[in-house]
């Protein structure tokens, strides 16, 4: 038996064709193709094959037993290709409408997922990949579009937009708010306090709390969502972003203890290094499934900024 030389894949097409059509005047026909094209195929794959797949029978071709084995393999071949060649298409037009974004925790739990099934409702045909890290993703290096990160808003082939840049605010739950009710904000001095020393010298500072109550909190977070987590169960009080916890606020879970509010702090470049920013690489700055991104959380966080006001109107927050 000779040894099987490598097939040239364009010609199992033409093979069925003309075992289909009985001759190669009818076979070039369906496939446009000229006869002389339509046979030197044949003759090609018989000279690879090193036998004959077709006998002349009158004016016609038909099939020798070695051929018809043949036929029935590349009748299943072809078909196993086209359903792959579907699936790939298929395949790439979902990754073409995937959206991939590596996201901080806190944003994820406290604000996104609350809202995923409205981004679902508004965007069926976009697939929101969402990656949960604290790190610092390379978007190009890790096949990321986007990502939702604190920092100074300036990554080097990345533009970016702020989300989250509302007060911060003295939260508790509503045992603490129990607590304190009447009593001013040198009483919160005197409750168990979480999370950053300096931030919440700057705010007793701001209001007026004289002399300066000595700050130690009982417990630190670098993750926002943890701390308010911890607020909930009556941990300590905390300084949180009142958007960030606009659900629970809203809902009665937590409670603005005090008016005073703390604004965004700063650092020596004149940045506040825990505002969250949308941040996407420029050359997808045009892409639709990012634009509807950006549109949509945008559109949230104003809806969520008036269900803030109208509970705090309402005597809620």
């Amino acid at each position: 038996m000779p040894d099987a030389k490598p097939l040239p894949l364009d010609v199992l097409p033409t093979f069925a064709a003309v075992a289909d059509a009985g001759s190669m005047r009818a076979a070039g026909e369906v496939l446009h193709l000229t006869h002389s094209a339509i046979s030197q195929q044949i003759r090609l794959l018989e000279e690879r094959l090193g036998f004959a797949v077709f006998t002349r029978q009158g004016r016609g071709l038909v099939l020798t037993p070695a051929g018809q084995r043949l036929l029935d393999s590349t009748r299943s071949a072809l078909a196993q290709l086209a359903d792959a060649c579907r699936d790939a298409a298929r395949l790439a037009q979902d990754d073409a409408q995937a959206l991939r974004v590596a996201i901080l925790p806190s944003f994820a739990q406290r604000w996104m997922m609350p809202r995923m099934a409205r981004w679902r409702a508004a965007h069926p045909q976009l697939r929101l990949e969402l990656t949960a890290s604290m790190h610092m993703a390379d978007l190009r290096q890790e096949g990321l579009h986007a990502a939702i990160r604190h920092g100074s808003g300036q990554w080097r082939g990345l533009r970016a937009e702020p989300l989250i840049q509302s007060p911060r605010v003295v939260l508790g739950s509503p045992a603490a708010a129990a607590r304190l009710a009447g009593q001013g904000p040198a009483a919160i001095a005197q409750e168990p306090l979480l999370g950053n020393t300096a931030l919440w010298r700057q705010w007793f500072d701001r209001a007026g709390v004289t002399p300066a109550p000595a700050v130690h909190p009982v417990a630190a977070f670098n993750d926002a969502a943890l701390l308010l987590q911890a607020v909930e169960a009556d941990v300590g009080l905390g300084l949180v972003r009142d958007l960030l916890a606009a659900d629970a606020l809203v809902e009665g879970r937590l409670v603005q203890l005090a008016p005073q509010t703390l604004p965004e702090s700063h650092d020596t470049y004149g940045h506040d290094p825990t505002v969250y920013w949308l941040a996407w690489r420029e050359d997808l700055s045009d892409w639709p499934p990012l634009q509807a991104l950006r549109d949509w959380l945008h559109s949230e966080l104003a809806r969520s900024r008036a269900q803030l006001a109208a509970a705090h109107k309402g005597g809620l927050a």
